[in-house]
């Protein structure tokens, strides 16, 4: 064999090995089709194809991110809001990812899309800011169940965020102060309360041990004394003046009598 054939046969070597010969990471699965039919999905390691018969298309195993872009919907109590979440999934069944569906990718991102609006638009705007992990667990639900014949995973769908108009913004800060406000009186008829109540079982106390009161008189002086004060209380009892007030109110009753009489 002439230098000639031998370098025309390396050459058609290296072209045959550099067709045939394919290496996938371990992450990564080929799906091989042999003249249009799947034979199957190889890999990790070293892959050999027969060149012009066989074709491989690569698929990877990671989990993906994909960020669902913000979406106007309508709650259910007719309030208009933007929201954008975060859907994390993977491929489980290689062959069913690239035969069932064009492109997984873009698929799964426009149903994660619609299901968004479809689920935000049936839920309160009260529900969607206080059962976040109600809605991401029923949108995980959906999608899981959608894109499972796609050979597709959903493992994780988080709400990001929700914009809420600046009027509702402002209605929601009012009633927030609103509340607030409500709280706080609420607390402070409380405290009225039971500052009413222990008086009440002071009094008791006291009514049943008279000289009660008169240690607490007596702690009264002494805390004024010690501020230097030189003003004095005597507490003067009800009973010395109660007749006197009696005659007053009787004089005045007559009195008025008197004037309608006349």
């Amino acid at each position: 064999m002439s230098l000639y054939g031998l370098i025309t046969v390396a050459v058609l070597v290296v072209l045959f090995l550099a067709n045939a010969i394919r290496v996938l990471n371990e992450y990564e699965r080929g799906v091989v089709f042999r003249l249009g039919r799947v034979i199957a999905a190889k890999g990790p390691g070293l892959i050999i194809l027969i060149p012009l018969i066989d074709r491989m298309q690569k698929v990877s195993l990671r989990l993906i991110a994909s960020d669902v872009p913000p979406q106007d919907v309508i709650t259910r109590d007719n309030v208009s809001v933007k929201v954008n979440a975060v859907i994390y999934f993977r491929v489980v069944d290689p062959v069913k990812a690239v035969i069932s569906v064009e492109n997984y990718l873009f698929a799964t991102s426009q149903l994660a899309q619609t299901t968004l609006r479809s689920v935000c638009g049936q839920a309160e705007l009260d529900e969607l800011l206080s059962e976040r992990e109600k809605i991401n667990a029923q949108l995980q639900d959906i999608l899981d169940r959608h894109t499972d014949p796609w050979g597709i995973k959903v493992t994780v769908v988080e709400l990001k965020h929700i914009d809420l108009p600046q009027e509702m913004q402002r209605a929601m800060a009012r009633q927030a102060e609103a509340e607030r406000e409500r709280r706080a009186k609420v607390i402070h008829a409380e405290g009225e309360f039971q500052a009413a109540d222990r008086l009440r079982e002071a009094a008791q106390i006291i009514q049943e041990n008279p000289m009660a009161m008169q240690l607490r008189y007596l702690q009264t002086l002494r805390e004024i004394a010690a501020e230097n004060n030189s003003t004095t209380i005597f507490p003067v009892p009800i009973d010395l003046i109660k007749p006197f007030l009696v005659d007053t109110v009787t004089k005045t009753t007559e009195a008025k009598k008197e004037s309608q009489d006349g």
